[in-house]
């Protein structure tokens, strides 16, 4: 059965992939982000498929537009993924006031803002709706050097967990992606903040050093797109969904951690 999507940050990367896979599958898409001139050859191979608007993250009056705009050209938003999102990396004190404010307003507030239009439509439609958002293994654990995308990522996901509470009854359906390190252009749209002198010997220059060499071993952004195609197409989609072999072991050991911390006060 096709679907009506509603897709973020559609101009590369997972947001692109998806879009390319549910328009070859006959679904409808309302692709989203900011330079949509580059959605023009796709807007040609499907004219009847493809809605294409501009989205801002840091703009709420575009959201809004976005939202409204999907309403009115498909009639249903079945799927929302809320997709977009950018990169910070440096210690705390390396970060300008800017970038620390961009970091959260695109992925925390920007996503929360997007999630907020969308349960209006969803609760008022008779099956209601199901919004995945794309996160991070960074949801879950924190790596040395990303202390604000991860102060993004699990603030959204305990936005969520608590926002699926309060909606449930609409049969308003959450999924949280947890992709792990993934082949698409984060790591070249990654802002780096130029290094303090004091953290030459720390693990956040460490971390510096690989982010140079390429990220290591990445997984497929194909199987990633392909783990939230199935998601989707779930009778019960799970709530949190790790994606890959990386993903999931490093939540799984971050879990165990905390539960090693909490067991060990136990007397």
């Amino acid at each position: 059965m096709t679907k009506n999507w509603f897709i973020t940050g559609t101009s590369s990367g997972i947001g692109r992939i998806l879009t390319e896979h549910l328009l070859a599958s006959g679904h409808t898409v309302f692709a989203t982000l900011r330079q949509t001139e580059q959605m023009a050859e796709l807007r040609d191979k499907y004219p009847k498929q493809l809605y294409v608007a501009y989205l801002e993250l840091t703009d709420i009056q575009s959201i809004h537009h976005a939202v409204a705009t999907a309403l009115e050209k498909m009639g249903q938003i079945d799927v929302a993924v809320s997709n977009a999102g950018l990169g910070v990396f440096g210690a705390a004190e390396e970060l300008d006031d800017d970038k620390i404010s961009k970091q959260i307003e695109v992925n925390l507030l920007g996503s929360i803002r997007l999630i907020k239009a969308l349960i209006p439509i969803m609760r008022q439609q008779q099956d209601g709706g199901h919004i995945i958002q794309v996160s991070s293994e960074g949801g879950q654990i924190a790596y040395p050097g990303f202390s604000l995308y991860h102060a993004s990522k699990w603030g959204i996901e305990g936005f969520i967990e608590a926002t699926a509470q309060d909606v449930q009854t609409f049969n308003i359906r959450f999924t949280i992606a947890e992709p792990g390190p993934t082949g698409t252009n984060f790591g070249s749209s990654l802002f780096i903040a130029p290094p303090l002198e004091v953290y030459r010997h720390t693990a956040v220059n460490d971390l510096r050093k690989f982010i140079d060499a390429g990220f290591g071993e990445l997984d497929d952004v194909h199987d990633v797109v392909q783990a939230i195609l199935d998601c989707a197409n779930h009778p019960q989609p799970p709530f949190r969904l790790p994606i890959g072999k990386v993903a999931v072991q490093h939540v799984q050991d971050g879990l165990q951690r905390r539960l090693d911390d909490i067991r060990s006060l136990i007397k």
